[in-house]
């Protein structure tokens, strides 16, 4: 697992490179924009709200689920904090949470999966989407499909072999799903992997969001693997 480690170490410190700079872009778009998404939220109906987003009211606070971790969404102060009584979230997670409760719609799943330039605005992006995310993902994992199954499973990953030969499924927000697919490498072929979207993802997130959070699955991927076990 040496080589792997090496390649994960190598690929993590690169891929955290390129989303870190992605994330302070957005960041400081957010910024601005955070207010303006809290009076937009403020002139709906918090239950209604609840209820398009897979989220739980209880109290003056919306419920969600964020990366498996438990978030609280104060209302109508609409201040996120993880876990439910911990400490604020970052301002880059406030406002993917916020984004998410300002688009989603209700939308039933598709259950019909969609790779990137797929989605409403994503055409332009794939390429650049592409390098930041499945092809890190092959570069770390190509040769070693059974080290990407211990990472997905241990990032909370189900199994979708009908998808591909590796695949799995993860849930970064509750009407968010996500799938990372493998095809590990041989003597005739290199190893290809690709991050895919739900067909209604773009009801429940805007396009930089959603580029965000598949970028963000690759890094837990290759992060997962280069820890210690």
């Amino acid at each position: 697992m040496t080589g792997l480690t090496e390649r994960a170490g190598g690929q993590e410190a690169h891929g955290e490179e390129i989303i870190a700079k992605a994330q302070e872009a957005w960041q400081e778009s957010m910024v601005r924009r955070l207010d303006e998404l809290r009076e937009e939220l403020r002139t709906r109906d918090v239950n209604t709200i609840a209820v398009q987003s897979d989220g739980n009211v209880d109290g003056d606070a919306i419920l969600l689920t964020y990366w498996g971790q438990s978030v609280t969404v104060s209302w109508p102060a609409l201040e996120a904090f993880s876990p439910s009584d911990g400490p604020p979230c970052s301002t880059f997670d406030t406002a993917m949470l916020l984004y998410y409760l300002n688009t989603a719609d209700g939308s039933p799943m598709a259950d019909r999966w969609i790779g990137f330039r797929e989605l409403p605005d994503g055409g332009f992006y794939h390429q650049a989407f592409q390098g930041y995310s499945g092809n890190q993902i092959a570069k770390v994992f190509g040769e070693e499909p059974d080290a990407f199954a211990l990472a997905a499973k241990g990032i909370g990953g189900q199994s979708l072999p009908a998808l591909a030969p590796h695949a799995y499924l993860f849930h970064p927000l509750p009407r968010i799903r996500l799938a990372a697919t493998l095809w590990p490498g041989d003597d005739e072929f290199p190893a290809k992997a690709s991050v895919l979207f739900d067909a209604a993802s773009g009801h429940y997130m805007p396009i930089d969001g959603l580029a965000l959070l598949g970028a963000g699955l690759s890094r837990r991927l290759i992060k997962a693997s280069a820890a210690p076990s």
